[in-house]
Parts: structure tokens; sequence; C-alpha cells
């Protein structure tokens, strides 16, 4: 009897001794599952960039997250399924049939509390930390079990694709882009991110996914000089103008020659006339064409990346846009792209740029009918739709299917819009509110 007891102690203390040490692995790798897949990758970037070796293993092994994942979890359960099968055989040993029962509730117990809630608690507060103290041994452990994960993933996308499922390998489960704007909007409803710094950091990487044709000024407003005006004219037009470059054309505003700077125009005037004691009749003999800058043509699909890259490289600050056909659609300058990240800017020639939305005594919004959507939505914090139209005019046009009439109202997208004024068939002016 005494020998059967202590033969039982012996095995019940190397049972119990091994069903801790399991439970210590499986804890190990359910907190490097949620640490490895919770840390900010951008943190670990940073980590590693100060020479973190265990970042960069971090980095490294999270790569490919579907192999990371079947790996822990393969190593997981091999842990938890045999702790279990321990605690069975030892408490059916014990307490012979009604062993089973107590095992299965001891060990729910200790797995629940000290290898899922405890480990992955902390982890999900220390992610970056964790990640980078348990990249090594998991980095082993992915290394070992590859193999039989390989064999896993194809079973399981096969299994996926008699059901119409198809897994992409390559794709990015969390886009970069959509994660910042997340974070953004989080950090904003949450006091955390000023509006203004959401915008500027939002407009810069919506640079790739907007083209030129959105922002440009369109070639009913743009400012142009005919060649063969008198040079005195030439030299007013420019002095009374609110831009230090204007485009010459000669006989048909299509046909644009280049485009004049006006401290080039004066300095040229300057040079023909003698100085400040010579001649102003010599003006007449002055050939503007002589003095312009090659005029710089861009495609209206061309984004507006793309474009400020071009604009940096080229160091011009002036692009004449067409389309498909040769036809001048607008223009557009290094100025129009920067305001799409910090928003307007001004100076004393925009007296009127630091209100583009005004209000209304009854509470309507008053908004000039070219202005963009999206410039209408970061003054307003509104979200009216741009997909089928840049401008607030051009989306009540779209939405209406038709030119409205002054005094015309709808109601749209969750707000009414009324048409106050119209010139021939732009709409110039509206009255907004929400519903």
């Amino acid at each position: 009897m005494e020998t059967g007891t202590a033969t039982l102690d012996g095995a019940f203390w190397i049972s119990s001794g091994i069903i801790l040490f399991l439970l210590v692995l499986s804890g190990f790798f359910s907190g490097s599952e949620t640490a490895l897949t919770a840390a900010s990758r951008g943190k670990l970037r940073a980590q590693a960039d100060k020479g973190s070796r265990g970042a960069t293993r971090a980095l490294k092994i999270t790569e490919d997250n579907e192999r990371l994942i079947g790996s822990v979890l393969l190593g997981n359960n091999l842990v938890n399924i045999l702790a279990a099968s321990l605690a069975t055989a030892m408490f059916t040993r014990i307490f012979g049939e009604s062993g089973v029962a107590l095992a299965t509730l001891v060990m729910t117990l200790l797995v629940l509390i000290f290898a899922e809630v405890l480990p992955k608690t902390y982890a999900i507060t220390n992610a970056e930390r964790a990640a980078a103290l348990v990249s090594r041994p998991i980095a082993l452990v992915v290394l070992v079990c590859s193999p039989f994960v390989t064999a896993v993933r194809f079973l399981v996308r096969g299994i996926l694709g008699l059901f119409g499922v198809a897994i992409d390998p390559d794709s990015n489960i969390l886009a970069v882009r959509e994660e910042i704007a997340g974070a953004l909007q989080l950090g904003h409803s949450e006091g955390v991110v000023e509006k203004e710094d959401r915008d500027r950091i939002l407009g810069a990487l919506d640079l790739r996914e907007r083209a030129v044709e959105e922002i440009m000024l369109h070639r009913s407003g743009i400012e142009m000089i005919d060649a063969a005006n008198d040079p005195s004219e030439i030299l007013g037009q420019c002095l009374d103008s609110n831009h230090t470059r204007l485009p010459v054309y000669r006989d048909d505003p299509e046909n644009i020659i280049g485009v004049i700077h006006a401290k080039d125009l004066l300095r040229a005037m300057y040079k023909l006339i003698g100085g400040p004691e010579g001649d102003a009749a010599a003006l007449k003999d002055f050939d503007i064409a002589a003095v312009v800058m090659k005029p710089y043509f861009v495609p209206e699909t061309s984004t507006l990346d793309e474009q400020m890259r071009q604009f940096l490289r080229r160091r011009t600050h002036f692009a004449l846009v067409v389309d498909e056909y040769g036809s001048l659609q607008g223009l557009i300058t290094l100025e129009d792209i920067l305001e799409e990240i910090v928003g307007e800017i001004t100076d004393e020639f925009d007296p009127d740029a630091d209100h583009p939305v005004k209000t209304a005594e009854d509470g309507h919004l008053i908004v000039d009918g070219a202005m963009t959507i999206r410039d209408m939505n970061r003054a307003t914090d509104w979200s009216l739709p741009d997909d089928e139209a840049n401008t607030v005019a051009g989306l009540v046009i779209h939405e209406a299917q038709m030119i409205p009439t002054p005094g015309q109202v709808f109601s749209f997208h969750g707000y009414r819009f009324e048409v106050m004024a119209r010139e021939g068939n732009r709409i110039t002016q509206l009255k907004i509110r929400p519903l």
C-alpha cells in the first residue's frame, strides 16, 4: 500500500511538473501571437532603425502573417492537447472515471487564466516590447513548423476555393493608408489630433489618388495676354493682375506661345528703354514673344503627386493643362497642390480667401459654386461625395440631372441645396444647410 502511494505521489508530482511546463509554453505561444499581431510595424521599424535586433527579427517574421499564425497555433494546440491529456490521465488514476470531468474543469480554468488571458493582456499592453523579446524563439518555431504549415496552408486554400473564396498571398490585409486614416479619425474624435493636423496628413496621402483636373483653374477663369496687344497695354495688364505669371497667346487663346513672368517683363522693358534716363517711346518695338518662357503642358489625368514631383524636378511652379486632344482645359500651380495639403494659402491679393464659406443670418452656408467638394468638406467637416463631381455646383447639377435656375431647392445626401445665382449655364452661388 505504501509502495503504491509512493508510486502515485511520484507520478503525480512528475505529471504536475510537466503540465505546469506545458502551461508556461501555452502562455508563451498565446502571448507571442498577440504581441506579434498587435505590434505596430511603424514602431517596430523605428526601433529597428535605432539598432534593436529583436524589432528587426519581429518585422521579418511578421511579413508572412499566415505562416506566423499557423506556426504559433500549431505549437499552442500541441502543448494544450498534451497538457489536457496528461491531466486527464493523472486525475483518472487518482479519482477514477470522475477524474475526466475534474481534469476538464481544472485545465479549462488553468488554460483560460494562465495560458490565455494573463499573457495576452500583458502582450497587448506592451506589444512592441513583447514582440521584440519573443522574436528569436518564435523565429525558430516558424522555421521548424514551416513544412507542416505550408501543407496546411494549401489544404485550407483548397477548401476555401471550393466555396469560391480566393486568397491572395501577396495582399495586405490592413492597407497602410486606411490604417493611418483610421488612426487619425480616431485620434480626432478623442481630441488627441487637431482637425488641421488630420486634414494635412490626409491631404498628403490623397495626392496619389487625385488628378490634376480636379483642382485646376478652369480655362474660363484663366487671365491671358494677347501677344498682339500694344506693349503699354501688356504692361498695364501685368501690373493690374494679381498673378506674377500669365499665359501669352497669339491670334487664338488655344495657341499658347509661352508664359510671361512679370519680373522678366519689367526687366526686358527697362533694358529696352535704356534705364531710368531712357525713352519710353522705345517700347513700341517691344516683342513679348522674345521674353516669354516656353509653356509647360501637362495632361489632365496626371496625379497630383506626380505633378508636384515634376514641378520640383523642372524648377517651375506653373503648368497648362490639356486634354487628350491637346485642347487647353485649365492651369495648375505648385501652390494649388500645396493647398490640398495645408489648406487655403492667402496673401494680400486674396482678401476674400480667408472666408471661403460664409454663414447667413438664418444659419445657412453661402458657398461659391466653383468651390471644390473636398474644400467644402474640409471647411465644414461634412462628407459630401466627390465621386461624380469636383465642385459643389457640379454635384448639384449631377444630382438634379439639369441646370437649375435661381430659387430652385434640392435635397440629397442629407443636405438642402438652394441655387442663389447663375451666370449662363454656370451656378455661381448656393445656400446649403444640413437636413
